[in-house]
């Protein structure tokens, strides 16, 4: 919904409430954050949003600002010179100067960075990108006005070239006019007053000595001060001076003409560098509150929606959503003069008002501030002094009535001045309005006071303002009491150290303690004694039950601020234990990378035994190399066995697991595998019963009846003290020597013929004899049974095969053979 500029909330930071809020002193400290002196003045007079949509997209350009100061990119400004004269000037065909053209060209330079600055970061700062849009055309003018001047600002030759054929006619003139001088200085030297020559009025001249000037013809054009020194111009040189002239004359004609020109191209395009004058304000505004929010540690608060639009015509209930709360709020500008800034949560709804007691100079003014300067902050597209989570409506209208207002010019006493301005906010408050009254009432008689004060909170709460006001009156404490449209909030008072601890404490009514102050600042103890005899009794049972609720909250916070530390301290020993965890768990993998080199180590040391082996049987082997190789062998056998030393041993494994429910198989189920003595994921499930499963980068085919479950048997408990743990394998019982398939003991039938297969395991017996291999594996497949059948035939024949057997559930069953060779 727009905002109606002619309704009596266009401008939610009247006279009254920008002096009372020093809003003026916040500008201020956000235009000394610009670089350039048209973002100082449009910082000076930042615009409010008018609309809500206007509200939210000024907060998102501050933000993306802040954000990319915050990774160490800051929107670019600098200081550009105003040209809004220089463009009028255009406007209206006047040819611009060689500054104000210059000026024009620094503007444009600018405004090409920052329009490249933000292309290359539009998707993260698109709000900035879009209100600081300039046309990219602009770099056009840019070139050519650059082109048209030297580094130094002087117009340069290039500018055009007739300028450029006068300005060497006049070179070469001036040449011809400092050679024949220098000869005339030598010519008549002595009736010079000096060797050198100078200009006077644009014409070369000679000093020549008074007495003698007649003796030298020529025209004086100037004398010295003492009268002795006559600056005379030669009069042979009168035609060359005066060509000099005439050059001058035309080379300042073609510098004019191509201002004019250069003033014609910029008025070609005077919106588009108008507005890229603005945007680049813009934009040094922007990078100013960047800056500002973090010297004073400003955050984003939440902005209610619909509040904006609350007092005019909005849905019922909207009112209710207009509010205001700060979490750790800080006065802004105390921050910003250096003072240690004590945070409090505050927090107001319309309809409703913040009453707030306690001590003078205890922060109860402050308060107030704090709430009216984060209003008009959000209003105006800032952010706040207070910690993320914060919420803060788009207030209409701010409306304060804080300080002295005394005008004995106007016959008005400050209760007068009070009164008049409480006249006035009232008139203007309906829902969408903040109100902050500071001692309100105050000045007159304390029980008409009190009346007054009641009777003014009562009716702005019902025209569905937003209220916090600042009291002492006692009446005004007890309202909370009874009405729960009012809410009491105290400012601290220490009464250890007789001073206030500047913290906000919502609920609470704040106790005036003006003895107390006036004891600390020396009033005697007999005047204190007699102020208290003459307190009523009412007035002291309500101070000892203001002091009681205060003890009580103070008693509160400290068990608060003791359990927070408790948890703190909890916190801080979860992240040990965390710590000891992971330095257990690096432990254990230290520990496992040991045992895998050594693994290693027995593998190669048995490598190198079998190589060893293999070349005692080269060649003619005597029967003790035989021996040998076959102890060799025999020991790597051992090794790689079960139990043996290159065998992964887990600690505390189960004795047995239950069975897998056929059932239960499927891709991606975990299983587990004795053979590997780990568990392994299903990858493939196969016919006749088979899977392949893997365990990490180790795959292998296996029946479903070798798996196991991944669970440890029910009631299976710790083996019996002296058992022995080592498990017995099926395979390893039925044959003393357990076979081991590799990559070179196997052989591939599938596909062949039948005499093709036995052929090509013949030929394999041969390799794996000239080898030294004990088992080999002999892969036909299934199909009709005919290859298999061929081979094991071929085999059983063999002289070279001591027996053989169908391979097992984990070497591919009845698929392949395995042969044992004789040796």
């Amino acid at each position: 919904m727009e905002h109606d500029p002619a309704g009596p909330f266009a401008d939610p930071c009247p006279t009254k409430t920008r002096a009372d809020l020093e809003w003026d002193r916040l500008l201020e400290a956000l235009a000394e954050r610009c670089a350039s002196r048209a973002g100082k003045r449009l910082a000076r007079a930042l615009p409010f949003a008018q609309t809500r949509a206007e509200a939210l997209a000024t907060l998102a350009e501050v933000r993306e600002a802040v954000e990319l100061a915050r990774t160490g990119e800051p929107v670019p400004a600098r200081d550009v010179a105003e040209i809004d004269d220089a463009l009028d000037r255009a406007r209206i065909g006047a040819a611009l100067a060689n500054e104000e053209l210059r000026a024009v060209l620094g503007l444009l330079e600018a405004a090409r960075t920052s329009r490249q600055y933000l292309q290359g970061r539009r998707q993260i700062a698109p709000a900035l990108y879009a209100a600081c849009a300039i046309n990219p055309e602009l770099d056009s003018v840019a070139r050519e006005l650059a082109a048209a001047f030297d580094p130094d600002g002087t117009l340069s030759d290039r500018a055009s070239p007739r300028l450029e054929a006068l300005r060497a006619e006049r070179r070469a003139v001036r040449d011809r006019l400092v050679r024949r001088l220098e000869d005339l200085i030598q010519k008549h030297e002595d009736i010079l007053q000096d060797r050198y020559w100078t200009e006077r009025d644009g014409r070369y001249v000679l000093p020549v000595r008074s007495d003698a000037h007649e003796r030298f013809p020529g025209i004086v054009h100037a004398t010295s001060a003492s009268g002795a020194t006559v600056f005379v111009e030669p009069r042979v040189l009168v035609e060359t001076g005066n060509r000099m002239k005439m050059v001058d004359a035309e080379v300042a004609r073609e510098e004019h003409a191509i201002y004019a020109a250069l003033t014609a191209r910029v008025a070609e395009d005077v919106e588009s560098v108008a507005a890229a004058a603005r945007a680049l304000a813009h934009a040094d505004v922007r990078a100013a509150a960047a800056r500002l929010a973090r010297d004073l540690d400003l955050t984003f608060p939440e902005v209610p929606e619909d509040a904006f639009d609350a007092g005019r015509g909005a849905p019922e209930g909207a009112a209710a959503r207009v509010s205001i709360e700060l979490l750790g709020g800080r006065h802004p500008l105390l921050a910003l003069d250096g003072v240690k800034v004590v945070p409090s949560d505050v927090a107001v709804s319309a309809g409703r008002a913040m009453i707030v007691s306690g001590p003078n100079a205890g922060g109860k003014t402050v308060a107030l501030k704090t709430l009216g300067l984060a209003a008009l902050m959000v209003r105006a597209g800032l952010p706040v002094a207070a910690r993320e989570g914060s919420r803060v409506a788009l207030f209409d209208v701010v409306l304060t009535d804080v300080g002295d207002d005394q005008n004995l010019h106007k016959n008005l006493s400050t209760f007068s001045a009070h009164v008049k301005n409480l006249g006035r906010i009232l008139g203007e408050t309906r829902p969408g309005a903040l109100v902050l009254l500071d001692e309100l009432a105050g000045g007159t008689d304390p029980r008409e006071g009190e009346a007054l004060a009641a009777a003014v909170l009562d009716s702005l709460c019902a025209r569905g303002g937003t209220v916090a006001c600042t009291t002492h009156y006692e009446g005004l404490k007890a309202l909370a009491l009874g009405d729960p449209r009012f809410e009491n909030a105290s400012v601290g008072f220490d009464l250890g150290t007789m001073s206030p601890t500047f913290r906000l404490i919502v609920g609470v009514p704040g106790a005036s303690s003006a003895l107390a102050v006036a004891r600390q600042f020396g009033i005697p103890g007999t005047v204190l004694e007699r102020a208290e005899r003459f307190l009523t009794k009412e007035a002291v049972t309500f101070e000892q039950m203001v002091e009681k609720l205060a003890a009580e909250r103070r008693a509160l916070e400290l068990a608060r601020e003791d359990a927070e530390r408790e948890a703190a301290a909890s916190r801080a020993k979860r992240r040990e234990l965390d710590h000891e965890i992971e330095r257990l768990r690096e432990k254990e993998r230290g520990v496992i990378t040991r045992e895998s080199e050594a693994l290693l180590a027995s593998l190669r040391r048995a490598r190198e035994d079998l190589r060893a082996a293999q070349a005692r049987l080269r060649g003619k082997p005597t029967e003790e190399d035989v021996r040998a190789a076959a102890r060799a062998m025999d020991a790597v056998g051992q090794k790689m066995s079960l139990g043996g030393e290159l065998e992964l041993r887990p600690k505390d494994e189960p004795p047995a697991r239950p069975a897998v429910d056929p059932a239960a198989i499927r891709v991606g189920a975990r299983v587990y595998v004795p053979r590997l003595r780990a568990e392994a994921e299903v990858v493939e499930v196969l016919s006749g019963g088979q899977l392949r499963v893997a365990a990490g980068a180790l795959k292998l085919t296996t029946s479903i009846a070798e798996l196991r479950g991944t669970g440890a048997p029910p009631g299976a408990g710790a083996p019996a003290a002296g058992a022995p743990q080592r498990r017995v394998d099926l395979d390893a019982a039925a044959d003393p020597d357990v076979p081991i398939q590799t990559q070179d003991n196997t052989v591939d039938l599938r596909g062949l013929r039948a005499h093709e297969a036995v052929a090509m395991a013949e030929q394999f017996l041969d390799r794996a004899l000239g080898a030294g291999r004990k088992v080999t594996f002999f892969v036909h497949g299934h199909g009709t049974g005919a290859l298999r059948d061929a081979v094991r035939e071929a085999l059983r024949a063999s002289p070279y095969v001591a027996r053989l057997r169908p391979g097992g559930p984990g070497e591919g069953g009845d698929g392949v053979t395995v042969a044992w060779l004789k040796w």
